[in-house]
């Protein structure tokens, strides 16, 4: 599985640049929630999932149907999404002063025990993206099932500058 990767980069932006990532439209709720809520100098976003730019979702059971490297490139797919929900919410990252926590589900099998493993694919993306400022506090957790069978689930919390 990837390491954290520093970058030369000074910004967000030209850090993601560097990764050859490019943030996709923030993906919209599939119930009767809305994406993101700042409070004060928090923004908490709603839990997102593997989704790709056109749709497609990667579903399946980790530990069954998809082995725990695949599901590091979910959780790191996931991390994209939460980013171009805080691209939407902030206008621009580079406000994100500091990713307090990550709650990182995972739809496993019951035998299932590597679930830190698949949650530092969103993990590393952080500390990629942000530097010290993307080290946070963390839960990596077990599911018997998440929406749509997806394969991950994770939620944020951001400090952000005024």
């Amino acid at each position: 599985m990837n390491q954290v990767r520093y970058l030369t980069a000074s910004n967000p932006y030209e850090r993601l640049k560097e990764l050859g990532i490019a943030l996709p439209k923030a993906p919209n709720p599939i119930a009767n929630f809305v994406t993101h809520v700042q409070e004060g100098n928090l923004l908490f976003l709603s839990g997102q999932g593997p989704q790709e730019a056109n749709g497609y979702l990667h579903t399946g059971k980790v530990g069954l149907n998809v082995g725990a490297e695949e599901a590091y490139e979910h959780a790191k797919l996931t991390g994209i999404n939460l980013l171009a929900v805080m691209q939407d919410a902030l206008g621009d990252l580079s406000r994100v002063k500091r990713v307090v926590k990550l709650l990182g589900m995972v739809n496993a099998a019951p035998d299932f025990g590597e679930h830190p493993k698949v949650i530092n694919g969103c993990s590393d993306l952080m500390m990629a993206v942000f530097g010290e400022a993307g080290r946070h506090a963390r839960s990596a957790v077990g599911f018997g099932s998440l929406p749509n069978n997806i394969t991950v689930e994770i939620e944020a919390i951001v400090a952000i500058e005024e």
